[in-house]
């Protein structure tokens, strides 16, 4: 279906949420968690901060968007009519949110039949909103973002994650034992939407993550590629789904090299 609605609208829609949902969060921030529960595994968690901040996210979408779909990570699939949907994951980084660690986002993307149209992460923590419209560029605040344009794993800072299941993060440390003897160095923050826009920012030269859920990057890899990064998939390690490699032109391909090859 051909799109009939300005997608700054839809940017609007999306930052207004987004930034609702992160205050929302705030407020609950290193306060006593409410319903924390496990999913896939013990080290998997949700609370009722995540849930309400979903509820308010799709509530604005509702309310502006009605024929369009969403889905997200703690609220499952809505169908929709419009050729729209949107992806929402309402607190990435659930396990620093509840120990008090201010490294979470609120990701907010909109698809068409062409992927990804636009991305919005919201850092409540660090006052920042990061912002992507596809063909029209990427920024945080009014500030473009670029990629780094590094072209030596030697000197780069990679960002990566690590699965809930006990077998994948197995796998997982298998790779990093390849990975980090050969980078500058690697951080584990613990919210992959905001891996990703750092590394959009040049904040952190690339990423890596196996696995990665469409919630996880939807709004980040718009960001990523109008930043100029190459951003390719990689095999899974296990049930979880497939992984993600986001990097500039310079490091993508050697770094993509390096982790299939530890995957073997």
């Amino acid at each position: 279906m051909a799109l009939v609605v300005d997608p700054a609208e839809l940017l609007a829609i999306a930052v207004d949420a987004a930034e609702a949902a992160g205050e929302l969060l705030l407020r609950r921030f290193r306060v006593p968690a409410q319903g924390v529960e496990r999913k896939s595994s013990s080290t998997d968690m949700v609370s009722d901060a995540d849930r309400d901040a979903e509820a308010l996210i799709r509530e604005r979408v509702r309310a502006a968007r009605g024929d369009d779909a969403i889905v997200g990570e703690e609220g499952g699939e809505q169908a929709g009519a419009s050729g729209l949907r949107w992806v929402i994951d309402p607190l990435d980084g659930t396990t620093n949110f509840l120990f008090g660690i201010p490294q979470w986002a609120v990701s907010i993307a909109c698809e068409d039949d062409e992927g990804g149209l636009l991305g919005v992460v919201r850092s409540p923590c660090h006052a920042e909103t990061f912002t992507a419209i596809r063909g029209r560029g990427a920024f945080v605040g009014r500030e473009a973002l670029a990629v780094s344009r590094k072209t030596d794993l030697a000197d780069a800072l990679v960002a990566t994650g690590f699965s809930y299941l006990p077998s994948e993060r197995a796998a997982a440390a298998r790779i990093l034992l390849r990975v980090l003897p050969v980078v500058r160095d690697v951080r584990r923050a613990g919210a992959a939407s905001l891996d990703i826009a750092w590394t959009a920012a040049g904040r952190f030269d690339a990423y890596y993550e196996i696995p990665t859920h469409h919630w996880d990057w939807a709004a980040g890899v718009v960001l990523a590629r109008e930043a100029g990064a190459v951003v390719s998939t990689l095999e899974p390690l296990g049930p979880s789904g497939p992984g993600l490699v986001a990097a500039g032109p310079g490091l993508h391909d050697a770094l993509r090299a390096l982790v299939t090859g530890a995957q073997r």
